[in-house]
């Protein structure tokens, strides 16, 4: 197994980024952090949608990765957002990762704009060309209105050997077998959905970048190592309880009540920032009994 493939054979957190009245909150970023190595992730995803990089200053995220960098230390594998809607913007971020000491960068489609899959393979050859950095594509639909097709994505990873897996959130176990059959057993397959992360894996996919892994991160990677050890029972039942948990946390749009969840516990501020808004009070109620239904499994 390549490096790579052992790095991301886990759980990789999407992180949140606190804020409090004057910015980001970093101590309790750091805290975050500190709280993820402790329960054995793998790897630590700043500045990505969960960590709301679309109102994030460049300051800000290279502030937030060179962060991370040094509060991993080697002990989880750093692979920093740098996607934009705007080419020469993601080539830039791709570069300040870089330049922070970043171990890879995890490169979403545009938004907004909706390229043909031609459009994508332009964006992902002007960003493999500028970085030395190991790239994870990352596709997710929902989001930004494009999918990277299985082919789009093999012959990216033909041009570029520093375009190694993808993060597929497209909400469909078939995706899967598509890349595999398209990109061929090397290509690293994450997935980028927790509630999905044990069929993904089922077909192939290494691991899971994950969202619920903010607030649970050891049963997050107790379910994934069962996978990996071939204890199947044991993963299965882990998935039966994280999946209402799962549910929950995107009750509203990431990562809204994820944050809420961790506010109530103490960790930090559930603030975000607009255009996104507070949980709403009927959404709360039941992020509360999901919470409690959890704790008390």
């Amino acid at each position: 197994m390549s490096t790579l493939s052992t790095a991301f054979s886990g759980v990789f957190t999407a992180l949140v980024t606190p804020f409090n009245e004057n910015g980001v909150d970093y101590a309790a970023f750091d805290r975050l952090v500190e709280s993820q190595i402790a329960a054995g992730i793998k790897g630590l995803v700043p500045v990505g949608t969960t960590g709301e990089a679309a109102t994030l200053s460049p300051d800000e995220a290279a502030a937030l990765v060179a962060r991370t960098v040094k509060l991993a230390r080697g002990r989880a594998f750093v692979l920093a957002g740098a996607g934009s809607n705007d080419t020469s913007h993601a080539i830039a971020a791709a570069r300040a990762c870089e330049a922070a000491g970043a171990d890879g960068c995890l490169v979403v489609t545009p938004y907004y704009n909706r390229p043909s899959q031609a459009g994508l393979e332009r964006h992902y050859d002007a960003i493999a060309e500028a970085t030395h950095l190991p790239i994870m594509l990352y596709s997710v639909p929902g989001r930004c209105g494009v999918e990277i097709a299985p082919e789009t994505a093999a012959s990216l990873a033909q041009r570029h050997s520093n375009i190694f897996g993808i993060k597929e959130a497209g909400g469909r176990a078939e995706r899967i077998s598509e890349l595999r059959a398209a990109c061929g057993p090397d290509f690293i397959l994450h997935s980028g959905d927790d509630a999905l992360a044990l069929p993904f894996m089922s077909v192939g996919a290494l691991g899971v970048t994950s969202v619920v892994s903010n607030y649970a991160p050891k049963e997050m990677v107790a379910l994934v190592d069962a996978w990996h050890r071939g204890d199947h029972a044991t993963s299965l039942a882990l998935h039966d309880q994280i999946f209402a948990l799962a549910k929950a946390l995107f009750i509203e749009g990431n990562p809204v009540p994820v944050k809420e969840a961790l506010a109530l516990r103490g960790q930090m501020s559930g603030s975000v920032r607009s255009p996104l808004a507070p949980l709403a009070i009927a959404n709360r109620a039941t992020l509360v009994a999901a919470l409690d239904r959890f704790a008390g499994r």
